[in-house]
């Protein structure tokens, strides 16, 4: 099983800016690599405080790869609905090239803010395969011409072709719906989701439909289904738990501002959506074919339950053995090809208690999964964030730090 590092901000600027952010994060990414995980990953949000520091993925991603060497880095994702598939195509390759070949390229949904740009939420199922499609055609060299439902364009010629030949590996968001899922293994494209609050029936649900999909067209291999999840971890249960339960509240009551939620979280339906002409979250369907289908008994209304959440898998929190027990649970459910993408650092919590954390996964976790131990961190970037985690701040990025780790996170 594989294990990456993942950034979704849920960030209070009145608690910590976003230099200090990038900082921490930039830090925690050279870190990433000398442990040994497989992949970082970030995504593209805008217009609130949950996400809103993340803005740009290939920005992002195109600083991480001048501080590392070898692991992956993940668009995890582009929205399509934000940009024109020539313009996301360009940049994607840009980043490819720029990192030597390591670029995993994702394409997701728009959600409710996607009417910030003046696309409704349920308009962005269509974009979002599209766009894919799209690029796949523009990374080949030749001359394209395409005619989408939404998107047509051409004669044009795709610059810069990406370092990866034919292309870098395609993620697309399943968006909790079969139908999308589906139709992502159906094109041979790898799979992004986040936690289903219908346990391992609705897990199953999904990646049977992918997976069967993409037996039916013919593709190699099951296809690899990524995961994000937030990681708590410490040595002390009660310690640990704590912080976790007060920082999936806080991140609760940011996306609170962002409209409509997921999972254990469930939105306030009735709640106005800035930029989206006066729309509500119920405005959105998010069970039509290609958006977010939740499985038997989901509804709306309520707030958040960190210890629902807790139970039912759909965030990660306790001691080393705990969260093992978990990630074993969680594997059972989506099954071989499935990796996770982990984040250690929210954005609010002490920069050196993500550190320790993925320190103490590196150790003691992951091994359980890959047969492999995992590297000490080295080189200047470890002291620099030694001295950063004692005084539990971030501060200035460190070094570089040694040369490309052991991968504790080869596949199984």
């Amino acid at each position: 099983m594989e294990f990456g590092v993942n950034f979704f901000p849920a960030v209070d600027p009145a608690r910590k800016s976003a230099s200090t952010y990038y900082d921490e994060s930039l830090q925690l990414v050279e870190l990433a690599e000398e442990l040994g995980f497989a992949h970082v990953r970030t995504g593209e949000h805008y217009g609130s405080a949950c996400g809103g520091y993340s803005p740009d993925p290939v920005v992002f991603l195109t600083a991480a790869a001048a501080q590392t060497r070898r692991i992956r880095l993940v668009a995890g994702a582009a929205v399509s609905p934000f940009a024109h598939p020539v313009q996301i195509a360009a940049r994607l390759a840009l980043l490819d090239n720029l990192s030597h070949g390591r670029l995993d390229a994702g394409f997701a949904h728009g959600t409710p803010r996607s009417g910030l740009f003046g696309v409704p939420g349920k308009d962005s199922a269509a974009p979002v395969e599209e766009t894919a499609e799209a690029c796949i055609a523009l990374w080949s060299g030749e001359e394209v011409r395409f005619e989408g439902d939404v998107h047509r364009f051409g004669p044009v010629t795709g610059f810069p072709l990406p370092y990866q030949r034919p292309h870098p590996p395609v993620f697309v968001e399943g968006a909790a719906s079969a139908g999308a899922c589906a139709r992502a293994g159906a094109r041979g494209h790898h799979l992004q989701l986040s936690p289903v609050p219908g346990g391992r029936r609705q897990a199953q649900r999904l990646t049977g439909a992918y997976r069967a999909a993409r037996r039916a067209a013919g593709h190699r291999g099951e296809g690899r289904v990524q995961i994000a999840y937030t990681c708590y971890l410490g040595t002390d249960r009660e310690v640990t738990l704590a912080a976790a339960r007060a920082g999936e509240d806080h991140r609760a009551r940011l996306t609170a501002g962002a409209g409509a939620g997921t999972g254990a979280f469930r939105a306030d339906v009735r709640r106005p959506l800035p930029g989206a002409a006066g729309a509500t979250a119920h405005d959105y369907d998010y069970d039509y074919d290609g958006g977010y289908d939740f499985g038997d008994g989901y509804d709306y209304g309520g707030g958040y339950d960190f210890d629902r959440a807790l139970a039912g898998h759909q965030v990660l929190a306790g001691t080393p053995d705990d969260v093992r027990a978990q990630i074993e649970t969680i594997h059972a459910w989506y099954g071989s090809g499935s990796c996770l993408s982990l984040q250690f650092n929210p954005g609010h919590l002490p920069y050196g208690r993500a550190v320790r954390a993925m320190e103490l996964f590196a150790a003691e976790v992951a091994p359980a999964f890959t047969h492999s131990p995992a590297p000490a961190p080295t080189g200047a970037g470890a002291g620099a964030r030694a001295a950063a985690g004692a005084a539990g701040a971030g501060g200035g990025r460190g070094g570089r730090g040694g040369g490309p780790a052991v991968a504790a996170t080869a596949a199984a």
